[in-house]
């Protein structure tokens, strides 16, 4: 990656201060739990948007997007177009219904239709699949600060840490919508520029279209239909299911600023991801000596003005810090609500809101460790496979406790938590050529088929 200029560092360094200064400056209203997970449940359609689309729009979303489509081309823009169509789902079908319910947790949703071992269940099945997007984002947050810093991968691992602890540590929820906002600003506007850039690069010189006359380069399927649907269908149901996404529901003022939420988290996300994959083809016709993962920083560092530059990698390192913090914060809530604090319910508030804080950090440095022991590996490889193992376990059980509230009997629906996760795993380990979230899902389907049946006949 080219060495950063001092016009470089210098909007870099303002860009990421701005951001934090800002979510700092949002986290002194916060003195309680639930002020530090839900923000009071007082966040309008800003805030709600803003805690979603800067949690999803991390490094898969930037930096995973453009090393996909320097590989596989514009397919690599279902990512952020998959993500964007499972919060449309989420604003008209799922939204009202979890916010109505006025809880905190996926697990706590659970446990109100199928019983406190569900609940628990559930909170560990989905803070694993969680933590698996967090060591996406992980991945390149610790390959660019090294980078950028010449730091080695335990330097760059523990700066990340700081820095996404400056984030969200003291605000939780409300820091990370109001970092969200202005993150998404400085992303929107630089990737926008760099990447019609490099799409009129495309489209202009011979010499960069020859790398890319194959047809499969500018197709949505370049990496299979069959990868494709399964990648997708992924990103959709893992969404769904996600406690970082489902806390920003629970965060909002109403019902009505949920749904409005999402759907504005959607527009958000949805087009980040195409200036991302022109910048990835680019850098493959012109620059194939680049390692994929460094693709956009270098583009970025390389070819804008160093003030946009500087800026636009200001956003990406905040993209990883927000991403990071979303992720951390919502395992973080989980683990402290659904398992320890039901052990522990003497705990007072602020003991709870300490006690979510060190969580938090605990997240992150599992999250970079586990990252520094797989480097090299592809981010959005990750990504999908936090979505299928969390999504295979909760995805069914929670859409029934929403549409269809205790139709199936508790011991069924737990039975369905576990065992379609163990099969979801077991499929991974194995390289199954059937996708773990397919095989997860249908594990899960058939349990709670005959769970519902089984309870109908015990009523009859």
């Amino acid at each position: 990656m080219p060495e950063l200029s001092s016009i470089h560092f210098l909007f870099l360094l303002g860009t990421v201060a701005l951001v934090l200064g800002v979510g700092l400056m949002a986290a002194s209203s916060v003195r309680s739990a639930e002020g530090y997970s839900l923000g009071g449940r007082a966040a309008g359609i800003p805030l709600v948007a803003g805690s979603i689309a800067g949690t999803v729009i991390g490094g898969g979303a930037t930096v995973g997007t453009a090393q996909m489509a320097s590989l596989f081309g514009l397919s690599a823009w279902w990512f952020t177009l998959g993500s964007g169509i499972a919060f449309i789902i989420m604003g008209v079908f799922y939204a009202r219904p979890l916010r109505k319910t006025g809880l905190e947790t996926i697990p706590q949703y659970l446990e109100l239709n199928y019983g406190k071992r569900a609940g628990s269940l559930a909170a560990v099945v989905s803070s694993l699949g969680i933590f698996f997007s967090a060591v996406a984002s992980s991945l390149p947050g610790i390959a660019i600060l090294g980078a950028i810093f010449h730091l080695p991968d335990w330097g760059a691992a523990l700066l990340l840490i700081l820095l996404v602890s400056a984030y969200v540590f003291f605000g939780g929820i409300r820091s990370a919508g109001v970092g969200g906002i202005f993150k998404m600003l400085v992303i929107w506007i630089t990737l926008c520029l760099a990447g019609y850039s490099a799409y009129d690069a495309i489209r202009t010189r011979p010499e960069v279209a020859v790398h890319l006359a194959d047809p499969q380069w500018f197709s949505m399927m370049g990496a299979g239909f069959d990868t494709t649907l399964a990648n997708l269908l992924s990103l959709v149901v893992g969404i769904l299911c996600t406690q970082t996404y489902i806390q920003s529901i629970f965060s909002a003022v109403d019902q009505k600023t949920a749904a409005a939420g999402a759907f504005t988290a959607a527009l958000v996300t949805i087009p980040v991801g195409l200036p991302c994959a022109m910048i990835g083809m680019y850098m493959h016709a012109v620059h194939p000596e680049v390692t994929p993962i460094l693709v956009l920083p270098t583009f970025l560092l390389t070819y804008p003005p160093a003030w946009l530059g500087g800026i636009a990698m200001g956003g990406i390192i905040l993209s990883l810090i927000g991403s990071i913090a979303g992720l951390s914060l919502g395992i973080g809530t989980m683990v402290a609500r659904d398992m320890l604090h039901a052990r522990m319910r003497h705990l007072s508030e602020k003991a709870l809101l300490n006690m979510t804080r060190v969580l938090v950090v605990t997240v992150m440095v599992a999250a970079c460790g586990l990252a520094m022991l797989n480097r090299g590996s592809q981010v959005l490889f990750w990504n999908y496979l936090s979505m299928a193992l969390r999504g295979g376990g909760v995805f069914l059980p929670l859409t029934l406790a929403v549409f269809f509230p205790r139709s199936v009997s508790p011991r069924w629906a737990t039975a369905s938590i576990v065992l379609s996760t163990l099969a979801a795993i077991a499929a991974t380990l194995l390289h199954s050529p059937v996708k773990p979230l397919f095989i997860g899902l249908a594990v899960s389907f058939l349990l709670l088929l005959v769970g519902h049946f089984a309870k109908e006949r015990k009523q009859d």
